[in-house]
């Protein structure tokens, strides 16, 4: 729901620019650049720093999909980064991969023979 909420105040800012600028100032260009500036802006907060905050926090939105040929296994949230179990049957590894912010600094460890479908002997 915030997640709604933040796009929804964001683009009332950039309609509310260019409807300023347009019928009060006479100067749609302005108003257009000012509201593309403040949608890039809205944009990169959200995808570089608010969305998994949003989702931890607050129940955003968020979606990720397994890679191909994977099984999900888990997920946990370290600080305000989410990391994602999944076995590959066809290497027998787990896979732990960080979804970080914005995905800049994604960290990623492999166990290998980790086989944990099949009970141990």
């Amino acid at each position: 729901m915030i997640t709604y909420l933040y796009w929804f105040a964001a683009i009332a800012v950039a309609i509310a620019l260019v409807y300023g600028f347009t019928v009060v100032a006479k100067n749609w260009k302005a108003g257009a650049v000012l509201a593309l500036i403040v949608l890039v802006v809205a944009w990169g907060t959200y995808y570089f720093r608010l969305q998994q905050v949003f989702v931890k926090h607050y129940g955003g939105v968020m979606t990720i999909s397994v890679p191909k040929g994977q099984l999900h296994l888990g997920a946990t949230w370290k600080d305000d980064n989410l990391w994602i179990e999944n076995y590959d049957p066809a290497t027998n590894s787990c896979y732990f991969t960080e979804y970080s912010k914005g995905n800049l600094l994604q960290g990623k460890v492999t166990i290998k023979d980790c086989n944990p479908m099949m009970p141990q002997k």
